[in-house]
């Protein structure tokens, strides 16, 4: 029996999100997407039609499409979608099992690390800085807006590389500003933004952590500087490998 789509409540005065969803590929199976800062991945709260997910299913008249995996609506980059409900649980163990590889970029200041409460930063090359792993326990309750880092087993793992100072970005905001590559190794809620947060760079423009900011839903003014910039796996009905790179740029 084919599964009907989840049914979503109507919003109303739903602002319009004012950047475009554009698709990088598609085939009879899935809809790879670059999804702008801003827009949910699917409905939640007051966001219903402005998100990826509807517009997808309202572009191409497919009420069946579904996502693999999901990003914050903060977080711009690739997502996967799959509009053949056969194919839909394939795609979904791709994500669920690790079976992806996953590259973040990220701006962030530069300048001495923190020493994070609890968990571990592993360095890859010492003396050398960069790169290293963060490993911590990650907590994130329902309810309650931002994740914790807490004392226990660890279960996110993130590889994060200096890779440039982004220039304008310094010029602008009076202190260096780098480039920072990430390799999530594991996918809990909000884990780069945590991480990052932990060892005293917290990502330009997160209005979570270090601290809640209050901005008003439609303001679009201060994107948080995280996109997914890169996604591979391999095609579980073909064998073929596939890699997709957003074009979103960080600083803008």
């Amino acid at each position: 029996m084919v599964q009907q789509p989840a049914r979503h409540r109507w919003v109303i005065e739903e602002p319009h999100i004012p950047f475009d969803l554009t698709v990088v590929y598609e085939n009879e199976r899935i809809i790879v997407v670059d999804k702008p800062h801003f827009l949910a991945t699917t409905p939640r709260g007051m966001w219903y039609r402005e998100t990826a997910l509807v517009r997808l299913r309202e572009r191409y008249g497919e009420p069946n499409i579904t996502p693999a995996h999901r990003l914050d609506r903060p977080t711009a980059g690739i997502v996967v979608f799959v509009r053949d409900p056969a194919a839909r649980g394939a795609y979904q163990m791709l994500f669920q099992e690790h079976r992806t590889r996953k590259c973040y970029e990220c701006l962030a200041p530069i300048h001495p690390l923190a020493m994070p409460r609890t968990g571990t930063v592993v360095h890859g090359s010492p003396p050398r800085i960069w790169p290293l792993v963060r490993r911590s326990h990650i907590r994130k309750t329902r309810g309650v807006l931002c994740a914790q880092e807490i004392p226990g087993r660890v279960n996110a793992e993130t590889a994060i590389e200096l890779e440039a100072l982004h220039a304008r970005m310094s010029a602008r905001m009076g202190m260096p500003i780098g480039v920072y590559r990430l390799l999530p190794r594991t996918g809990k809620t909000h884990q780069l933004r945590v991480h990052m947060n932990s060892l005293g760079l917290p990502i330009v423009g997160d209005d979570f952590y270090p601290r809640i900011e209050e901005r008003a839903y439609d303001d679009f003014s201060q994107p948080l500087q995280l996109v997914a910039r890169s996604l591979a796996f391999t095609d579980p009905f073909t064998g073929d490998p596939l890699e997709f790179s957003s074009k979103i740029e960080l600083g803008i």
